[in-house]
């Protein structure tokens, strides 16, 4: 199996299968009236600029992405946020990539301008009062972006990032808060698989108390996280173990004979080893006292005030 995106085989990119397109030809095709949704991306110039990746198999297909996306946006039009809870687990379990394929943005510019433009649009392009009398666009880095900004690429790794193994479970409870997804997403930390669960795990007990403003209180945490890892190592605290590879290539090449993912449960991810669970509940007592202390700090302020 190649998982090597950089080779450019001299064949011919098709639409029904995805390939790569380079980020600076995609720019270049991401005027006005694309971003607006007023006319579609020049699929057959984009076609001809990209190439398609060296690998027979199944999972290259773009019909099972097209499918799953018209899917979520059947199922969550009167409230696009709430899709990404959904469609995070199942596209990151159709997309059956490395680490390694899922860093290539030419790929995720090929899904985002070639396979699922409409997507795009649909869901991250403003809503607008009539008054305003503007049309709103989407911005470029949800074509074209990096890992936590393009529209598929946010979901496939925040799924990557936030599993326990084969469990999507806290995946998906980490892309139904957006303050998550759009602030946890972007610390390096959160690679560190015990870092990630602890987090998650702080964040569940104040969704479940019914805390007010949580997003305010996830902000807080992660930026108080962040800071502390500055002085702690994390690593140390709670240590990780090292995914089984054989065991997420084995899941990679079972791509040709899965079926589709079911619209009604989660599927199961890669088995390559879940997280430590003394790491977790380590480091999950150490953010906990760190959010005490942040509630304490916010009650002397209101005191004051």
């Amino acid at each position: 199996m190649n998982t090597d995106l950089s080779t450019r085989p001299a064949r011919t990119a098709t639409a029904d299968r995805i390939g790569l397109l380079p980020t600076g030809v995609a720019k270049r095709h991401l005027n006005r009236a694309v971003l607006a949704g007023a006319e579609p991306p020049a699929q057959v110039a984009l076609l001809r600029a990209s190439a398609p990746v060296d690998d027979a198999s199944a999972r290259w297909n773009s019909e099972p992405v097209r499918v799953l996306l018209e899917q979520a946006m059947a199922r969550f039009e009167g409230d696009r946020a709430a899709a990404d809870a959904w469609l995070a687990p199942r596209l990151h379990a159709t997309l059956r990539l490395t680490r390694g394929e899922a860093a290539n943005k030419d790929l995720w510019a090929y899904l985002g301008l070639i396979v699922a433009p409409d997507y795009v649009i649909w869901r991250h392009r403003p809503v607008v009062a009539d008054e305003e009398r503007r049309t709103p666009t989407v911005q470029s880095a949800r074509f074209v972006g990096g890992n936590n900004s393009q529209a598929l690429a946010r979901l496939w790794w925040a799924a990557e990032l936030f599993r326990d193994g084969a469990d999507y479970a806290p995946a998906e409870f980490a892309c139904g808060n957006q303050d998550v997804l759009n602030t946890a997403l972007r610390l390096d930390i959160m690679e560190h698989r015990p870092t990630a669960q602890a987090v998650l795990r702080v964040v569940r007990r104040l969704a479940d108390a019914g805390t007010p403003r949580l997003g305010d209180h996830v902000n807080a945490l992660t930026t108080a996280v962040r800071v502390a890892r500055s002085t702690l190592v994390f690593e140390a605290l709670g240590p990780d173990e090292l995914p089984d590879e054989a065991g997420l290539l084995d899941w990679v090449a079972d791509a040709d004979s899965a079926p589709p993912v079911s619209w009604d449960r989660l599927p199961d991810g890669p088995d390559d080893g879940g997280v430590p669970a003394a790491s977790v509940a380590t480091l999950t007592a150490l953010f906990e006292d760190i959010n005490t202390h942040l509630a304490r700090a916010r009650d002397r302020r209101s005191s004051a005030a």
